[in-house]
């Protein structure tokens, strides 16, 4: 019986928790909503609408991701920075679908591990901001806070929360996740056909002949094991999928946390795999409180600023008991201080014998705006985060067992650099993107053969 397997029993339930009961701590990056009988009226019908995700899947997620901490997984989550109500469009999520299909096919034939498969999606619709007001013009409103809580134009009205947002949100999460439940049991994701995952435009990637030749290697693969089997490998006909957002909007979440049949504790089932932003994750803040008595996997962005004891007690709030699977870390250092920041964190956690799932993410740490007014990431610098944080774990003696990626499956030119080398002027052409940069198909699958070349030359004996 392998660790995960054991550690798939009842963990004390804090006595003193309950969904509400972050309302007592100091709550950021919320709204400040005008009607609070209308906050209270829209919250009371959330908790009568039918959940997004089941609390089976949520722990058969908890599982996969405690294989992950051993090693025998390895984590792919990817989508979104902010989802808007107007890409809830059946084009848009199947591209997006097939990005992330695709990027997990060259980290399980380059990896022979499995990938779960998490998507950034289905409930990103709520983003922290740097500030509460926004002016132009010598006119200030409340900031652009996400199409859950308000709408990007610059008006009285769009700018005014609106709590009616979040039944919006709720609707068109519920209809994301049941066209990817639809796809993936319709065999979108059939292992046996997966030239069928082919965007529009993967012609013309510079890339498109390995990721064809590891399709080729696939299907080979496939039909060898169905030859010596003597029939069909049906379990390669679908894949496991699960959801993620940062759960920012408190209200929202506290609203979908609920008790089911025959299961102990509270689940978060607006989604299967909350974290909590950096900007909210202070110790003694409600988005921790809130955090603590989920039977959810849950995970934290980590920055640059936090030190190893910040950490260890972030970790004794949330994972008391050391249940594998329960907690993971997504660093975001940024490539010019990852190697500095990282770490020291590795080593206190390790020290203490913490089981976390430590999760790359390159792109929040390496943003930066450009001469002609855009926002971006320089794939150089997301790269090379990767590769360092790959570098750093093998040195601390612990295990990167997953990516935290901002991508899309659209022609789009937001991240410079890559396989064609876009630069800033190319960021006209494409940018469209309402938040933060993200990468394109090209460039995720890069990163996707990115990782199995270094996970290959880690695990290379010394002289060869």
């Amino acid at each position: 019986m392998s660790a995960s397997d054991r550690s798939l029993h009842p963990v004390s339930v804090p006595g003193d928790w309950t969904p509400a009961g972050w309302r007592g701590r100091l709550a950021a990056q919320q709204p400040t909503y005008p009607d609070a009988a209308a906050l209270a009226s829209v919250q009371e019908e959330l908790r009568h609408l039918p959940p997004l995700v089941t609390s089976w899947e949520i722990l058969a997620l908890k599982k996969q991701l405690a294989e992950a901490q051993e090693g025998k997984r390895f984590l792919l989550q990817g989508g979104d920075c902010a989802e808007s109500f107007a890409d809830c469009e059946s084009g848009l999520i199947s591209n997006r679908l097939k990005v992330l299909l695709q990027m997990s096919l060259v980290l399980v034939h380059g990896l022979r591990l499995p990938v779960v498969r998490v998507g950034r999606f289905a409930g990103q619709y709520a983003k922290p901001r740097s500030a509460d007001l926004e002016e132009k013009g010598g006119v200030t409103l409340p900031s652009y806070r996400g199409d859950f809580i308000n709408q990007p134009e610059f008006t009285p009205e769009a700018r005014t929360p609106d709590p009616r947002r979040m039944v919006k949100g709720h609707a068109r999460s519920a209809m994301t996740m049941n066209f990817v439940r639809a796809l993936i049991d319709g065999g979108f994701a059939d292992l046996h056909h997966p030239e069928y995952w082919d965007l529009d435009w993967v012609g013309h990637s510079p890339l498109s002949d390995e990721y064809r030749r590891m399709v080729a290697a696939v299907g080979d693969a496939v039909r060898f094991m169905e030859t010596i089997s003597g029939g069909a490998l049906h379990d390669l006909n679908r894949a496991d999928f699960y959801t993620s957002h940062e759960a920012l909007l408190l209200p929202y979440e506290e609203a979908l946390t609920r008790q089911v049949p025959r299961q102990w504790g509270w689940f978060n089932l607006s989604t299967h795999f909350p974290w909590i932003g950096m900007r909210t994750a202070d110790l003694e803040g409600a988005h921790v409180e809130y955090f603590r008595g989920l039977r959810n996997p849950v995970a934290v962005k980590v920055g640059p600023s936090v030190t190893p004891d910040q950490l260890l007690r972030l970790t004794d709030a949330l994972n008391p008991e050391n249940e594998p699977g329960r907690l993971s870390y997504i660093h975001r250092m940024g490539a010019a201080k990852v190697a500095e920041k990282l770490p020291p964190l590795l080593d206190a956690m390790r020290r203490e014998g913490r089981r976390v799932l430590w999760i790359c993410d390159p792109m929040h740490g390496n943003t930066e705006s450009t001469s002609n007014g855009f926002k971006t990431r320089r794939f150089a610098n997301i790269r090379g985060e990767v590769e360092t944080s790959f570098e750093l774990h093998a040195a601390a003696g612990t295990r990167l067992g997953g990516v935290h990626l901002e991508l899309t499956g659209e022609n789009v030119t937001e991240c410079t650099g890559g396989a064609r080398d876009l630069t800033d002027i190319d960021l006209e052409r494409a940018y469209r993107s309402t938040v933060d940069p993200r990468l394109n198909y090209e460039q995720s699958l890069e990163i996707a053969m990115l990782i199995v070349r270094k996970h290959s030359q880690l695990k290379a004996p010394v002289g060869t």
